[in-house]
């Protein structure tokens, strides 16, 4: 009894650490509408935030504000920043803009000093690299180009040659909405007019300014972000989206339909060959995959590291749904910060439970017996991974000084958070699959000798199969993963979530038929190790979304420098290795649910 008393205590307090952390991380997230905001009197001043820079074609090279040699104030105020935006490097800081509420502005001048040298060629190589300013309005995100390049050619006696002209903005054009004392929308322009020329080694006289002017508008302050999401929505080609929806559906009707009709005339034969009961059977009576009866039900090897990759792709799985249930609600709208990044972490930290108790019941089922072990390997058999890939890209950040490295108190809590909620979870999860003692009841006993394996034609192989298993997957979801690439990687905001939702299912449909057809063409050939191959063949898509990273960062971007290839091929890595989990679970569950109905329907001697 006072062992039941001390387990119910600390499952109660980890239900309830659970709960905090649900509720302070959640609250990170902004799942609710927009608050109303301040209200502005006239003349009064409306904050103006700098935020970073970096390079147009490497979206996660980003760097503080006044690593530059802007003009900033004598001491720069750094503004507090939730869990999201940190995760989205932000690192909002005061500037020397002076906006007042409806006052406009022909022209004023912001500063003016001396670049140094080494400040002009500071500038010089950031044009070069075409470097993006981010700025905050009233929360409102701004983005301009620092400058411009020139190249003209130029005739010499000896020939004609390009040179290079390197001119820096020095004047923003601020355009400013509102609704009655309510900031709504920002347009930020740099005038191409006012633009100072830099010339390497040399110092330069510069001033900076600015102008603004103040337009009504009927959009209330609630709907604001909504502006945003209706200028994402313009700038993508939906017409595109749901063409690539409707070619994989057609794959998916034209695969089920080939697969249905085959498998099931095949399967007709058999059952009818398999079903007769002469006489005097002959010595062929038994062939195929009814010879294989002894030994398709055998325990996989490496049955702990097995469940584990099927828990942790059953919690993948769940993530991905929780995800696309917030996105379809409208959590993850344009100007919510972090949101995304916030919603990963506190989902896979609260769907731990999930990969705990589908390791541990599928574990214990086969005949396993150290499930606390098999539960830890679930909890940690992606997180590992994690950890090792973030620790490694956070201090390539670190050494860069990016912004993107997440400061120090924010990687504990991070920590602390899989260790509080993480790691309890999976344990809980695995406990209840440990008193759920489902015994496995196979169909067909398994032998006590092990069959001997036929030889295998190259093209029944694990290589190729996993080949066919993973490229009619990614085929399906090929388009709308470019612009997702083109959104994570690149300065595209993507909201067409529905398409995405349908795409996810589309995906999931077509891994789970390939993996049966093949995991039936399988067993034909009276290769009875389908446990494995079918995992791999399902996750094997995993494998076509990393060689197509590849590709993208080769051919169809600009990124470079080695922060950026760090960032992009550890995460993902990740990625890939999350969609290898998932999709491996799905072509196992249903290579299982596929192998029990056709021993179940067939008479064994």
């Amino acid at each position: 009894k006072h062992a039941d008393c001390e387990r119910a205590f600390v499952i109660g307090l980890m239900l309830r650490v659970v709960g905090v952390f649900a509720l302070c991380l959640g609250g990170s997230i902004a799942f609710s509408q927009p608050k109303p905001g301040p209200n502005y009197h006239l003349h009064e001043k409306v904050p103006v935030q700098v935020n970073n820079v970096g390079p147009f074609h490497n979206p996660a090279e980003t760097y503080e504000f006044y690593s530059l040699p802007f003009c900033a104030p004598d001491n720069p105020e750094m503004h507090d920043h939730d869990f999201g935006s940190s995760l989205a490097g932000d690192r909002r800081t005061s500037s020397l803009y002076d906006l007042r509420f409806k006052v406009a502005i022909q022209w004023h001048p912001l500063c003016e000093y001396t670049l140094m040298p080494n400040e002009v060629d500071k500038f010089i190589d950031a044009i070069k690299q075409n470097y993006l300013f981010e700025m905050f309005v009233d929360g409102l995100p701004v983005k301009g180009f620092i400058g411009e390049m020139e190249t003209m050619p130029l005739r010499y006696p000896a020939g004609e040659r390009n040179e290079t002209s390197y001119y820096l903005f020095t004047h923003l054009e601020f355009s400013v909405a509102y609704n009655n004392d309510n900031v709504i929308a920002v347009n930020l322009t740099t005038d191409a007019r006012q633009r100072l020329k830099l010339i390497p080694g040399k110092p330069a006289q510069v001033e900076f300014s600015y102008s603004a002017q103040w337009k009504p508008t009927e959009t209330k302050y609630i709907n604001r972000m909504s502006l945003y999401a209706d200028a994402a929505l313009n700038d993508q080609s939906v017409d595109i989206h749901w063409l690539s929806i409707v070619n994989s559906l057609v794959l998916v009707i034209l695969l089920t339909s080939f697969l249905a009709i085959i498998l099931m005339r095949i399967l007709r034969k058999d059952f009818a060959r398999y079903m007769e009961d002469p006489e005097e059977p002959g010595e062929d009576d038994e062939v195929g995959w009814k010879r294989i009866h002894g030994d398709v039900f055998r325990t996989p090897p490496y049955l702990m590291l097995f469940t584990a990759m099927i828990g942790s792709g059953a919690q993948i799985l769940s993530l991905s749904c929780g995800l696309l249930l917030l996105a379809l609600v409208g959590m993850f709208y344009p100007g919510n910060r972090g949101a995304l990044y916030v919603a990963v972490i506190v989902l896979y930290a609260l769907t731990a439970g999930v990969a705990g108790y589908v390791s541990t019941d599928l574990y214990v089922q086969l005949g396993g017996t150290r499930w606390a072990t098999n539960a830890v390997l679930a909890a940690g058999i992606f997180t590992l991974p994690f950890f090792c890939i973030f620790s490694v890209v956070n201090m390539v950040a670190i050494y860069y000084g990016s912004t993107s490295a997440l400061p120090l108190n924010m990687v504990f809590m991070i920590i602390f958070l899989f260790a509080v909620v993480t790691f309890p979870l999976s344990i809980l999860g695995s406990m209840r699959a440990k008193k759920k003692e489902n015994e496995f009841k196979p169909p067909c006993l398994p032998n006590v000798k092990e069959r001997e394996l036929p030889e295998i034609p190259w093209y029944r192989s694990a290589i190729f199969q996993m080949l066919m298993a993973g490229f009619l997957p990614f085929s399906a979801i090929y388009i709308e993963l470019h612009y997702i690439f083109a959104s994570v990687w690149g300065h595209r905001v993507y909201t067409l979530f529905g398409i995405l939702t349908l795409a996810f299912i589309i995906l999931l449909i077509v891994t789970a038929f390939v993996t049966v057809a093949l995991t039936y063409f399988q067993i034909a050939m009276e290769d009875y190790r389908w446990w494995w191959r079918s995992l791999l063949s399902g996750g094997s898509t995993g494998v076509f979304v990393f060689l197509y990273a590849a590709f993208y960062y080769a051919y169809r971007s600009e990124m470079n420098g080695s922060l950026q290839f760090v960032f992009f091929f550890g995460y993902m890595f990740l990625v890939s290795y999350g969609f290898f989990l998932m999709l491996g679970a799905v072509g196992y569950w249903m290579a299982s649910v596929f192998i029990r109905h056709i021993y179940e329907t067939i008479k064994i001697d």
